[in-house]
């Protein structure tokens, strides 16, 4: 027989803190602090199993249920209370619980269990009616909400319209008179929505409420959540249903979040909030603004010791910081969970290195805790410090960086314009779970109300959105779409900055600079450098990028795209003139001007590079990328005949049109380009041979040390690379000659085209080494263009007929079958055939566990990804060791 229910608490502990797959991170954490002895409200755990069950089937075995009625006896018999009487009623929470933390994805309700009479009978036992009616006009918002998905605001609107008639400001101010009146609208609205009476029967509140946490697995948000979170669907959530304790029975009660660490900043001190007289949910929805941490010492001391005590002992039994939820009820502290704290990028790699050196983790449990998403958000822009700001109002900084754009009011309105490229702040009240898809779509997330704890403090967080919360002096107008702050009125559509790190609310749209990486993730990937295997290199074709590609911790150059350096304002006209030749005499006069232009840059690319390979791809594109689009120039044409110039003009204007158009091909990815170009327009690739080759002998002559690699792209019949390797080396000898240098000439390819994988093990015969342009090696395996994909892709993914944008992540069972078959027949013919890739992909974490588990020596992605490369390197060495333990 399986066991369903867990329960936990009074001395009766059944699961623990390893039990996450089944108990749920909530749940196993709530077992794992009562096998600890820490007082926490006894309760039971409903599995994930059981979740799995009702969303197939709509309803409970009956030994599920026979198992939820035993936790049920035994709660009654921890607490003295009795599940469904009317005069000393046992009350309950029900919440979620996911294996990992989706903060306010799913949903919760608490004081389950009252009704009509019972209210009176917990009015008496606790000789406190304000609070008894408190808890019941909570509970049928919050059922009502979840349970029967009526909306919160229906609810929210009458209790703001009885504050403003009693004109007081705190729900704490309403009498007990308030708060029946309350409960009798509130039943109302539940009446006039759904056509029958809120529910009065305890047990049927209890399963209809277990239901909706399960349901809520699946509600938009939370598909949302788990999609940008990479949380398989099929994980499901367990339910946690917990005797009730009380925040809201007056002035030493309260219910609080902490962090056993400062989230933002990483900072080794005690961080959170609070409210005196409140239930847990007030403190997330930012519905009054909570006190911080350290002042509740003041107002319940006792507590507030016991509480530091008990946060010291669970971050050093986890080994990492934690989030945790409290409540005080009349002076009596309890914790309703432990979890492992959401971070910023800059907080967790400073937990990270300081755990290490207080000796609470080791350096692989430190580098396995921070994300590649957290690599990515350290390197957010921040404010130029030159810029000069307009600032307009400050909040609280929730989570760091710094983000410009136009402001609106909506999750649609910021998806919408998302969709149109146009980069949004999202203003609101407050978030709610709700908002996900616009907090997502929007740069940044501005709210009036809420604290460091609230929803849009944590999830923009967890997001990596600059976000400040708690602006208190934002008054928003929704039906015009603007808001005032501090007498400057801003609507839909202006300009506006907010940084994250300060709290700083910026009037227009403030100049942005790259952020700078701190010591601590220097720390940390260092450390990643000492376990990984797989090299990393850098796609970079200036010297900008190469200097930039080295402080992020390049080892080499994995493609310097050499066509890159012709679009250059000042070379334009030059290459274009050469694309223009009637003739081969008349192409090398040109070719002639650009050799020492491209040279200075290999020289430049070179030097920064000493002694680490940089891998030159030759000219790739068609020619007729670096000609003036034809439209243009009709539009030119048609002007100068208007003002009659000169024949030779339009002549000259018409033959540039005729050699444009004879150049344009119909489908130009698949044309004249990559190796093609070099093999009918050899003067192009031996030119930029010899540019190579001069900047590498002049270098080496000033002694310094250079690799140099050539790579030619597009290769799909040996041949091509036979009749190219061939004219490269000739004129690389040459050069070498001339110059009275050695250097190693080594001549490899892209494999990027099909053919090329099924024919590897000839082309291996004639190169050097191997890389995969995962880019056009996708396109040619799928058929798509990857300039048009964006039409079609996201409806291919959210039909499930892909599960992710193969531009993106490699496609492991068409294409990355394919390389597969390239590197074993590469090898085949010399097996230490040096591989990599070199499309954007070897900067995706999955691509890149992907690339080492078929045998690629070194993957090369652009400068910003080389630091989450280095650390997934690293990532997938230790998890192998983790999985053969």
């Amino acid at each position: 027989m399986s066991n369903y229910v867990y329960f936990f608490g009074a001395n009766r502990t059944e699961g623990n803190g390893h039990m996450k797959e089944l108990l749920g991170g909530k749940g196993s954490g709530l077992a794992e602090m009562a096998q600890m002895g820490i007082p926490v409200p006894p309760g039971f755990t409903i599995t994930t199993e059981v979740c799995s069950i009702y969303q197939d089937e709509k309803k409970y075995p009956d030994e599920v249920k026979k198992q939820i009625f035993e936790a049920i006896e035994k709660l009654e018999d921890a607490t003295d209370k009795k599940f469904g009487d009317n005069k000393n009623p046992l009350l309950l929470s029900i919440r979620s619980g996911a294996r990992v933390s989706m903060p306010g994805m799913m949903d919760t309700v608490l004081n389950l269990g009252l009704n009509d009479v019972s209210v009176e009978g917990l009015a008496e036992k606790t000789e406190n009616p304000r609070f008894a009616y408190d808890c019941y006009r909570r509970f049928v918002a919050m059922f009502a909400d979840v349970v029967l998905n009526i909306e919160y605001s229906k609810f929210e609107k009458v209790l703001e319209e009885t504050k403003k008639a009693k004109n007081i400001e705190n729900d704490t101010e309403l009498t007990v008179e308030d708060l029946k009146e309350l409960v009798e609208s509130y039943k109302k609205i539940v009446c006039d929505e759904k056509n029958f009476e809120f529910p009065q029967n305890p047990e049927e509140q209890l399963f209809m409420a277990i239901s909706a946490v399960f349901e809520s697995w699946n509600n938009p948000r939370a598909e949302i959540y788990r999609s940008l979170n990479n949380i398989p669907g099929d994980w499901g959530t367990a339910v946690n249903v917990q005797s009730m304790v009380y925040g809201n029975m007056g002035e030493t009660s309260g219910t609080g979040v902490a962090f056993t660490r400062d989230p933002s900043t990483g900072e080794n001190r005690f961080f959170g909030e609070y409210l005196i007289n409140a239930q847990g949910e007030d403190v997330v929805a930012g519905i009054r603004t909570p006190s911080e941490i350290n002042t509740l010492k003041e107002k319940i001391p006792r507590a507030y010791e016991q509480l530091v005590d008990i946060c010291e002992k669970l971050e050093s039994h986890f080994a990492d910081m934690q989030d945790i939820e409290f409540t005080i009820q009349e002076g009596e502290l309890y914790m309703l969970q432990t979890r492992a704290g959401k971070r910023t990028a800059a907080s967790a790699t400073k937990i990270a290195v300081d755990m290490v050196k207080e000796g609470l983790v080791d350096r692989k449990t430190a580098l396995m805790r921070i994300s590649p998403d957290q690599i990515n958000q350290l390197l957010h822009p921040t404010i130029d410090p030159k810029a000069k700001l307009n600032k307009i109002g400050k909040g609280l900084p929730a989570s760091p960086g710094a983000a410009v754009g136009k402001v609106v009011f909506t999750p649609k309105d910021a998806e919408d314009m998302k969709e149109n490229g146009i980069k949004t702040i999202l203003v609101r009240l407050e978030t709610s779970p709700d908002d996900i898809g616009g907090m997502h779509a929007a740069e940044g997330i501005l709210t009036a109300r809420g604290g460091m704890t609230s929803h849009a403090a944590v999830v923009g967080r967890g997001m990596g959105k600059p976000c400040v919360v708690g602006c208190g002096e934002i008054i928003i107008d929704d039906e015009n779409k603007q808001f005032t702050l501090n007498g400057n009125v801003i609507s839909q559509g202006d300009d506006l900055t907010i940084d994250g790190g300060t709290g700083d609310v910026i009037k227009g749209a403030v100049p942005l600079i790259d952020h700078e990486i701190d010591k601590d993730i220097i720390e940390i990937l260092s450390w990643a450098d000492e376990f990984k295997k797989i090299g990393v290199y850098a796609n970079a074709d200036t010297p900008e990028d190469v200097a930039r590609a080295i402080e992020l911790g390049a080892e080499g150059i994995g493609l310097c795209r050499t066509e890159h350096m012709f679009f250059d304002e000042e070379r334009i006209p030059v290459v274009r003139a050469m694309v223009l030749a009637d003739s081969v005499e008349e192409r090398k006069k040109h070719l002639g001007k650009i050799l020492p232009m491209q040279k200075e840059d290999f020289k430049e690319i070179l030097r920064l590079m000493e002694g680490k390979t940089v891998t030159i791809r030759l000219l790739d594109p068609p020619l007729h990328e670096f000609l003036p689009n034809i439209r243009e120039l009709e539009k030119d044409l048609a002007k100068l005949k208007l003002k009659n110039a000169p024949k030779e003009e339009l002549m000259r204007i018409q033959n540039v049109m005729d050699r444009v158009n004879s150049l344009q091909e119909v489908n130009p990815m698949l044309g004249h380009r990559g190796c093609r170009l070099g093999i009918t327009y050899p003067e192009i690739y031996n030119m930029q041979t010899r540019a190579v080759f001069e900047a590498a002998c002049e270098l080496k002559k000033d002694g310094v040390d250079v690799i140099p690699e050539i790579m030619v792209p597009l290769v799909g019949e040996i041949g091509e690379l036979e009749i190219t390797k061939k004219e490269i080396i000739r004129v690389a000898k040459e050069t070498l000659e001339k110059y009275d240098c050695e250097i190693p000439i080594v001549v490899g390819t892209m494999i990027e085209l099909p053919r090329a994988v099924m024919t590897a093990d000839k082309i291996a015969k004639e190169a050097d080494f191997f890389s995969f342009g995962t880019n056009d090696l996708t396109q040619t395996t799928f058929g798509f263009s990857r300039d048009d994909v964006a039409k079609f892709i996201p409806e291919y993914i959210d039909k499930n007929i892909l599960k992710c944008d193969p531009f993106s992540t490699i496609d492991v069972e068409g294409v990355g079958e394919l390389m597969k078959i390239g590197v074993n027949k590469g090898r085949s013919t010399k097996p230490e055939l040096k591989i990599g890739i070199c499309g954007e992909h070897g900067g995706d974490p999955a691509s890149i566990r992907f690339a080492e588990d078929i045998g690629i020596d070194y993957v090369s992605c652009s400068s910003y990804r080389v630091p989450i490369a280095r650390l997934v390197a690293a990532q997938n060495v230790i998890e192998k060791e983790q999985n053969k333990n």
